[in-house]
C-alpha cells in the first residue's frame, strides 16, 4: 500500500454501511417520509408498504414469517425484548433461566434485576474454543425453567454455538429459547425452522446496514410483554413510531446478505485462512482464541504473552490497521465494575489465564477488505511485536530465566 488510508478490521463492533443500503433509505427521509401508522393518505401507504417490505426482507434472511419479525432499535433492545418480555407475559411458566457463560451484556446484564424479582440463573460454561455443551444445556434444565438464551455466535471470539442441538430439545419440553444472532444473522446462513429457536435477536449494524435499528424473531404463538409502551406499533409488542429510513436500510442489508452470502464468505474464509496461516507460522508466544472451525468467517482472535493488547492496537493504529482488543462493548466501560470487566469474561470463560487476557486481539474481516491489506496487517506485525516485547518487563523478566506470571 502506498497511500494513508486506513485498514478497518473490527467488522464485529459495526460494519460500513454498504452504499446500495444508503440509496435505497435516502428517499424515506424526505421523499417518502410518511408514517408507517397513518393509513388514510398516500405518505401513509406508501411508508406501510416499504415496513412491510422490509420485514419480508428481514424474514428471508432467517427463514421465518414476516408477522414473526419485530423492529427494535438495536440488538440491545432485541435481547431486553426477548429476555424480560417473555418472562413478564408467561410469569406461570417458571423462574428458572440457563445461560451461556459467554454472552454479550445486553443478556448478562439484564439478570440482577431478575433475580431481584425472584429469578434463578444457571450459567452453562464452555470449552478452551468457547463452545457451549448442548447435554450441558440440557443436564441444567430443570421442571420450572422458562427460559433459555444461548447466543449464536460471539463476536469477540468468533466461535458458532451448536444452536440447533440445543433447540432440538428445548422445543421437545416445550421451554422458550431465545438467541443473540446479533454478529452472525447476514454473516453466516440462519434458519430458525432448522436451528428450532423460538425468538432471535438480529442487528442491522453488524450485516452493512445502519445503526440504530435491529429486530427480533419471535416464533408465532408465544406472548411478548411490551417493554415499551405507547401505541403498539409492531403488533403490540414494541411501541414507538418505526425508524423507517434505518428498516428499510436493514431490509436492503438483509436482501443483499442474501443474495451475496455464499460470495462474502468464500472471500472472508480466504483471507482468514491466509492471515491464520501466517501468525501460526511466524509469531511466537501466540495462542489462538475460538474455535477453529466453527467460527465466523473472516475473524481471527488471538492473544500473544508478555505484550498488552492495547499498546499492540495502538502501533497497529499508527501503522493504518484498526483493530479490537477484546469485547468492543466492553472496552469503554467504566465504573465500579471496571476492574471485573478489564479481564474479558469471554477469555476468562475459555481459559485463558487472567494475566493473558491482556494481550487478546481480534482482527475481524468483512467483505470488502483485500488480500493487499491482509498483506500490509502481515508486514506491520513483525516490528510492532518486536518493539512491544522489547520495551515488556514481562519480557525481559523472561530473557533472565524468571517467570513474570508467577505470584
Amino acid at each position: 500500500m502506498t497511500d494513508n488510508r486506513m485498514i478497518y478490521f473490527d467488522h464485529q463492533s459495526t460494519t460500513p454501511v454498504d452504499k446500495r443500503v444508503l440509496e435505497a433509505m435516502m428517499p424515506y427521509f424526505s421523499e417518502l417520509y410518511g408514517n408507517p401508522s397513518s393509513h388514510v393518505h398516500k405518505q401513509g401507504v406508501a411508508a406501510g408498504e416499504a415496513l412491510d417490505n422490509a420485514r419480508e426482507k428481514v424474514a428471508g434472511l432467517i427463514h421465518s414469517e414476516p408477522e414473526e419479525i419485530i423492529f427494535t432499535s438495536s440488538a440491545t433492545e432485541s435481547n431486553n425484548l426477548a429476555v424480560k418480555g417473555f418472562l413478564q407475559a408467561n410469569q406461570g411458566k417458571g423462574k428458572h433461566i440457563v445461560a451461556s457463560s459467554v454472552e454479550h451484556y445486553s443478556i448478562l446484564n439484564q439478570f440482577p434485576a431478575l433475580r431481584e424479582s425472584g429469578y434463578e440463573v444457571t450459567f452453562v460454561g464452555c470449552d478452551k474454543y468457547g463452545m457451549v455443551d448442548p447435554m450441558a444445556v440440557r443436564k441444567a434444565m430443570r421442571d420450572d425453567t422458562a427460559l433459555i438464551t444461548i447466543q449464536t455466535a460471539s463476536s469477540e471470539i468468533g466461535t458458532i454455538q451448536k444452536i440447533a442441538d440445543i433447540g432440538r430439545f428445548t422445543r421437545k419440553r416445550g421451554v422458550f429459547f431465545h438467541s443473540d444472532a446479533a454478529i452472525a444473522a447476514g454473516n453466516i446462513p440462519i434458519d430458525v425452522e432448522i436451528l428450532g429457536v423460538d425468538a432471535m435477536t438480529c442487528s442491522a449494524h453488524n450485516m452493512y446496514g445502519p445503526k440504530g435499528v435491529g429486530a427480533l424473531y419471535v416464533r408465532n404463538g408465544n406472548l411478548i410483554k411490551c417493554q415499551i409502551e405507547g401505541g403498539m406499533q409492531e403488533f403490540g409488542m414494541r411501541s414507538g413510531t418505526e425508524n423507517l429510513p434505518g428498516i428499510v436500510g436493514m431490509g436492503k442489508a438483509c436482501e443483499l446478505a442474501v443474495e451475496e452470502m455464499t460470495t462474502r464468505i468464500d472471500h472472508l474464509k480466504n483471507l482468514q485462512i491466509k492471515l491464520w496461516d501466517w501468525l501460526e507460522k511466524n509469531v511466537e508466544f501466540l495462542e489462538f482464541t475460538g474455535h477453529p472451525m466453527y467460527r465466523i468467517p473472516g475473524h481471527v482472535s488471538f492473544w500473544i504473552k508478555y505484550i498488552e493488547g492495547e499498546s499492540l492496537l495502538l502501533m497497529l493504529n499508527i501503522k493504518g490497521v484498526m483493530c479490537a482488543s477484546g469485547s468492543a462493548c466492553s472496552s469503554n466501560l467504566r465504573g465500579e465494575d471496571e476492574e471485573d470487566l478489564a479481564a474479558s469474561h469471554v477469555l476468562t470463560a475459555i481459559g485463558v489465564p487472567v494475566e493473558y487476557c491482556s494481550g487478546s486481539l481480534t482482527v475481524s474481516m468483512g467483505k470488502d477488505n483485500t488480500f493487499e491489506e491482509v498483506d500490509h496487517l502481515i508486514s506491520a506485525l513483525p516490528e510492532v511485536i518486536a518493539r512491544l516485547l522489547a520495551m515488556s518487563p514481562l519480557y525481559s523478566d523472561k530473557l533472565k530465566g524468571k517467570d513474570p506470571y508467577a505470584d
